[in-house]
């Protein structure tokens, strides 16, 4: 579990850095957008209200506690599974990127009411019109890695039929 404490703990403060370094350390909240290596990133501020792409997005306050609960939620189960399971390396660091960002979500839900997003990435004349931050892409990250790295390795191996003649 250490090493699932330890990648929790960068993505947050890694995610924390950049959304202070970037949204308010260059003033990305009043100029909207800067262009870093157009077309292929650009900084453009959006206020997420909502969870990936703005789904579910609602100005009512409720919400966002509704959306914070869910997320400390999902992190606190996440954290228990795995502390559980006796994972492996990757299953641990699966873990820690999920709940580092959701955790860095949950703490710009509490501060602005919202989730600053701000990294757009375009490429090969196709424009996205989205933009997400470091914990949206750890989250997601932590979410394939912990389908990919959990659950296969049963802790008692199978034992092969010692039956002749016949396969299992």
């Amino acid at each position: 579990m250490r090493i699932a404490a330890i990648t929790a703990t960068i993505i947050f403060v890694l995610d924390q850095v950049t959304k202070l370094a970037i949204v308010h350390g260059l003033n990305l909240i009043e100029r909207g957008v800067i262009e870093v290596l157009p077309p292929y990133l650009t900084f453009r501020m959006a206020w997420n209200r909502g969870i990936n792409f703005g789904l579910f997005a609602n100005d009512a306050d409720f919400m966002r506690w509704i959306l914070i609960a869910v997320a400390l939620a999902i992190s606190a189960w996440v954290w228990l599974w795995i502390r559980r399971e006796e994972p492996g390396r990757w299953s641990q660091i699966s873990a820690g990127l999920l709940v580092g960002g959701a955790l860095g979500n949950v703490i710009d839900r509490i501060a602005y009411g919202a989730v600053a997003d701000f990294l757009n990435v375009s490429c090969c004349g196709i424009e996205n019109p989205y933009a997400f931050n470091v914990a949206d892409i750890s989250i997601f990250a932590g979410a394939i890695g912990l389908i990919l790295f959990t659950g296969g390795n049963p802790k008692t191996p199978a034992k092969p039929s010692t039956r002749k003649g016949k396969t299992p």
